[in-house]
């Protein structure tokens, strides 16, 4: 008997675009939601048609967030378009859009409206930022970075703020509002009423960022002793950006490993047990009961010190034989991994973290699975969908003939 998808059963409306909506709708497609997305015809989505690799062919930036999906054209500007779209809302579990703010008001899909159409539909949004000053702006992945308190913390003490490589203003909102609507399905399972779900970028980034704001309100009673500024440094009344500093209570930073390569790294962290380890592995058991250096409490203001005497032997090996050593000594660290050794990981093709697709126009192509593993629930990657490739199969679905989807489509509505 064919296994069940956690997700099955629920329909979702896609009006999303670029990426903190599309990662929210892909990860509801993965767990087994049907989501129909829904693009402008003959254009579709931007990303299709950005930072393409090949000619005339959807781009990776697109089949990398529209994974499980099905695509439908619809011109919601036209009278047809819009009949299509209210039937489409009578029909969905859910709807999700990260349009500019206001614009699907504009359109006249009110929430007012879509409630009065399908009283048990869930209206998800991402959105720039929440009520308040800025609530009209346009938000993109750096802007939601640096007005959520990550780049003000990210870098070293003496360069620029800077944005982190991962997408935590995108893709990490899209993450949060899956959260939020999978709260109220099940909501909805005990009352039979949908609701509004909304997610704003500053608001997801800064709650990815609370260590830093529990930082900052340390700060208030003392300087932050596991900061590299501490002792000798000065802080002020804002949170400094910590280099490689450990954001825990556990001390750790990035050391060089050989040959000396660009990403020839390992973040290694010392707990107070692994102290008298990592001594003995780099030969200064002297240090295990130097009283100067024994305890945590001794060596937190030369943490400099402990790091460069460790370092001395991380040159000597690579990162995967530091690793290999520490790891079974129960030391944490972990090698700086790039992307082209991410990408040929046995363990996460084997887990299906990362996995090979087949596309018809571009071929065989890399890209992301779904990282959260169910039991129960299969979790299996497609491609991504052409533009429109299920326009008529999702018409047909919810009660259009093949004469009115021909109709539509002269119309230009689809």
């Amino acid at each position: 008997m064919e296994m069940r998808k956690a997700l099955d059963g629920v329909r979702v409306l896609d009006m999303t675009h670029v990426q903190s909506g599309p990662t929210c709708t892909q990860i509801l497609a993965w767990f087994g939601a049907d989501v129909i997305k829904v693009e402008f015809p003959g254009r579709g989505d931007i990303t299709r048609s950005q930072l393409r690799d090949i000619p005339d062919v959807d781009s990776l930036y697109f089949t990398m967030l529209n994974s499980n999906k099905r695509s439908i054209t619809l011109n919601t500007k036209s009278e047809k378009g819009k009949e299509i779209f209210w039937k489409l809302v009578d029909h969905c579990d859910v709807l999700v859009e990260n349009f500019a703010p206001g614009a699907l008001d504009r359109m006249g899909f009110t929430w007012e409206k879509i409630k009065q159409v399908n009283p048990g539909l869930i209206y998800a949004s991402v959105k720039g930022f929440g009520p308040g000053p800025f609530v009209d702006c346009k938000v993109y992945e750096n802007v939601a970075q640096c007005m959520g308190g990550s780049a003000s913390t990210t870098g070293f003490e003496d360069d620029v703020p800077t944005v982190t490589g991962a997408q935590i203003g995108d893709s990490g909102t899209g993450l949060h509002l899956v959260a939020g609507i999978l709260a109220a399905l099940i909501q909805r399972s005990h009352t039979g009423e949908g609701q509004r779900v909304e997610c704003a970028m500053q608001d997801a980034v800064l709650n990815l960022c609370r260590i830093k704001l529990r930082d900052q309100q340390r700060l208030t009673r003392g300087p932050l002793a596991e900061y590299p500024q501490y002792p000798s440094g000065e802080f002020g009344d804002f949170v400094p950006r910590s280099g490689n500093a450990s954001g825990g209570g556990q001390p750790g930073w990035v050391l060089k490993c050989a040959p000396g390569g660009q990403n020839d790294f390992i973040y290694v962290i010392i707990q107070p047990p692994g102290w008298a380890p990592l001594m003995e592995v780099i030969g200064r058991e002297d240090l295990i009961t130097d009283p100067d250096w024994a305890t945590p409490e001794v060596r937190l203001p030369k943490l400099d010190q402990c790091f460069a005497l460790i370092e001395e032997w991380t040159q000597t090996k690579t990162k995967f034989e530091v690793m290999d050593v520490l790891s079974k000594l129960g030391i944490p660290c972990g090698p700086i991994m790039s992307m082209k050794e991410l990408g040929e990981n046995k363990a996460l093709r084997d887990t299906e973290t990362v996995v090979e697709v087949e596309h018809p126009e571009r071929g065989t192509y890399l890209t992301v699975g779904n990282p959260i593993k169910l039991s129960k629930s299969p979790s299996d990657v497609s491609r991504a969908p052409l533009l429109g490739e299920h326009t008529n199969q999702v018409l047909t679905e919810i009660g259009f003939t093949e004469e009115d989807i021909e109709n539509a489509r002269s119309d230009g509505a689809i």
